[in-house]
Order: structure tokens, then sequence, then C-alpha cells
């Protein structure tokens, strides 16, 4: 789900080699056509890490944002090679007229934030919601079992700060029926600046997934209503995600640097698309660059095999969710994928802000699923189907603790 990436690591590190990588463009269920493959550059480097193994470091497949309003272009190769079954799960969009001054201006305000009184941020919080609307510090679980200190979040509904009054909702659903909670005297220009980000990452991912409707179409029947860009539109449950990484002393880091997933663990968003912004990242309030080249976005590809995927800090990313993949009988694919955090003296006292906005159904949204499932087997129901705000309970089960 995060991003940590700059243009500038491609190729310019010592530690990096250049090959190429042959992708078939047109793996199942479309045919290839014929003698045409994919090559996308890629990189080679050794993670510090106790196993020593090299991982290729991968530029996402990237649409201009002129060719993504293009409702008549054909994107389906694109598509393909991004979301498909040989695809990273993610492509990133370029040239967002607005997107750079609008994501500098949301991130800054992360560590002010996160700089509150405790007392402030003590108000923000929503146990109800299990931390997911407001401030949530310390609430989520790693991969180890335990709390996660490392970062802090805030979580708001960018589009609609009251999704429904009904009261049996809000408590069947609290991680999406609830209200959302603004630091209205003592941050107030937080809420103007999630909201613009949110909406314009929100517009530009109906455009992808409009396109993604025209790729699916081509391999499965659909009804006007059911395809992902109308589920997106009618839906009340999108949440974004402003994500503050705490500065990190040299101790940190010597105990969780050698855990590929040191800063986001192993996990699929369960959504059906998250757009991403790149980080961003300080030093005694100073902006830098990332200060290792190691560090970032990892991602596990149908084959097992792990790869660094990298986009420009001007660029909006989105990634497949679990629900899409489902919902569209895998023809597009959502992957696994986790991210390492900078490591070694130079990563010391350095922190991270960037945002995520999970753009999902509607909580009453039936997602039917396929005979054959490959992600939490456990909690499909015999039936074969469950509402997207059934199977996102049961998900988030597993991360926060159970309600009582």
């Amino acid at each position: 789900m995060c991003s940590l990436l700059y243009k500038s690591l491609i190729c310019e590190s010592p530690h990096f080699r250049t090959q190429f990588l042959n992708v078939p463009a047109g793996s199942p269920p479309f045919p290839s056509p014929p003698n045409q493959n994919i090559s996308r550059r890629i990189t080679y480097r050794t993670m510090s890490c106790s196993s020593q193994t090299s991982f290729p470091t991968l530029r996402t497949v990237t649409i201009s944002y002129p060719k993504l309003k293009d409702k008549e272009a054909d994107l389906s190769m694109k598509i393909e090679e991004g979301f498909g079954l040989n695809g990273l799960g993610i492509l990133s969009i370029t040239d967002v007229p607005e997107f750079p001054s609008l994501r500098r201006n949301l991130l800054q305000l992360s560590p002010r934030l996160a700089g509150l009184p405790e007392e402030v941020k003590k108000g923000l919080e929503d146990p109800q919601s299990r931390y997911n609307f407001g401030w949530s510090h310390g609430k989520e679980q790693l991969e180890s079992g335990k709390l996660d200190l490392l970062k802090g979040s805030f979580y708001a509904n960018p589009l609609i700060d009251v999704p429904t009054n009904d009261v049996y909702l809000i408590e069947r659903y609290p991680s999406y029926c609830g209200a959302n909670i603004w630091p209205q005297a003592a941050l107030p220009e937080l809420e103007v600046a999630f909201k613009a980000l949110g909406k314009l990452i929100f517009d530009v991912g109906l455009l992808v997934a409009y396109h993604c409707d025209q790729y699916v179409s081509r391999g499965m029947k659909m009804h006007k209503d059911e395809g992902l860009e109308q589920i997106l539109l009618h839906s009340r449950c999108h949440k974004g995600r402003l994500l503050y990484y705490f500065p990190a002393q040299l101790s940190n880091h010597k105990e969780n640097g050698d855990s590929m997933s040191s800063w986001c663990g192993w996990h699929t968003d369960h959504g059906s698309l998250t757009g991403l912004t790149c980080g961003l990242f300080k030093r005694d309030g100073v902006e830098i660059s990332c200060p290792d080249s190691a560090a970032g976005l990892y991602i596990r590809t149908r084959t097992g095999q792990i790869v660094k995927a990298i986009f420009g800090e001007d660029e909006i990313a989105y990634q497949i969710g679990e629900t899409t993949e489902i919902l569209s009988q895998g023809y597009l694919c959502a992957t696994p994928h986790c991210v390492h955090a900078p490591k070694g003296k130079e990563a010391s006292g350095v922190d991270r802000s960037t945002f995520a906005l999970f753009m999902q159904p509607d909580w009453d949204e039936k997602l039917t699923f396929p005979g054959e499932v490959h992600i939490h087997k456990e909690l499909i129901s015999s039936s074969g189907s469950l509402t997207f705000g059934e199977y996102s309970e049961l998900l988030i089960d597993k991360y926060y603790h159970k309600k009582a």
C-alpha cells in the first residue's frame, strides 16, 4: 500500500545492474498477440539483510493523464500489463494537473498532526470504529503480533463527512458508517487539504476504473451497473489515510532493519482500488531524499517472485484490491506487498509522510466469490457470497482487537 520511491533511484547507483524482463503480453484469460512481448527495464540490487538476496527493481506501468481522460483510447494493453495475471497489480498516472501541489500541501501537515498534544489526539480517536476514523497510533497489529508504534494514521472519508444517519448501520458497520472527526480548532487546514487531495485521487481513480471495465468486458459479460466505475461512483465507503512514520533512532533500525516488511507488513489491500502518493521524507523539519535506496515498496508476484516497484513523486499510483479481483473473476489481480524501511546511520532521525485513498464498494454491495479463491479462504461462507461490509469487518478482525 505504501510507497517510498523516487525516479532518481533507477539506474543511478553503482550497486545496480540493468537488464530487461520479458513478460508475456497476453496471459490468460486473454490470448497473447502473436510474437509480442512487453519489455520492462529493471535493475537488481542486493538487500543488506541476512539472506543477501537480490531483488529486481521495476518501474510501474505508466499512463498519461491526457490519455487516461480519453474514453475512446484503447488502454487494454496498459491495464493488462499493470493489473493482469502477469502484472504487479499496480500502475501510475503521470501529468495530473494540481497533484504535486495538493500532495505537498497535505503531506506537510502530517508531522504537525502527529505533534499535537496527546490530549488533543486522544480527542480525535474513535474506538467505536476500531480507529478507522480520526487518529490511530499503536492500535494495529504487525505481522509479529506486536502493536505498531512506528507510525500514526489519520483516517477520514474525503468525499462525505456523514455517510449515513442510520443508527443500525452505524453500529453494524462502524468502520465505514461513522462520521469524520476533524481537528477543527487545533489544525483546521487539515480538512481542506485532506479533502482536496482525496477528491483528486478519487476522480482520477474513476477514470482508471472505466478503462479497467473496458478491459474486463472483453472477457466476461458485464451489466451496465456492475462495472468497477459505477460501483465506486455510488459508494459511500471510500477512506483516506494520512500516514506519519515517526523518526526512528539507530537502535530501532538495527532491531527491525533485517525484516523486509519493517515499515508495513505483507498484506493485500482488501478494497477495490488504492490510490497512493510517494512518501515525503524529512530530517529535523527539512525535506530530504530517501536515505536508503533499498527502502521502498516490494511486491510478490503470482509466481512468487519479489520485486521492488517504483514510481515518480509527481505520479499517482493505483493498486488493485482483493474485492476487484473477486468481482472481475480474476481478470484484474491483487498482489501482496510490503514496505521496507530505510536503515543505517543516514536513516536515523528521518520521518516520512504519505497518503493513501482506499476506494471500495458500498457496505451493502454483494460480493459473489468465484469457485476458486486463493486469499482469505477461511473467511468465505459456504454460500460463496458476502456483502462488502461483512467481508471487510471479518478482515479488520484479523488486524485489530475484536469487538467486545
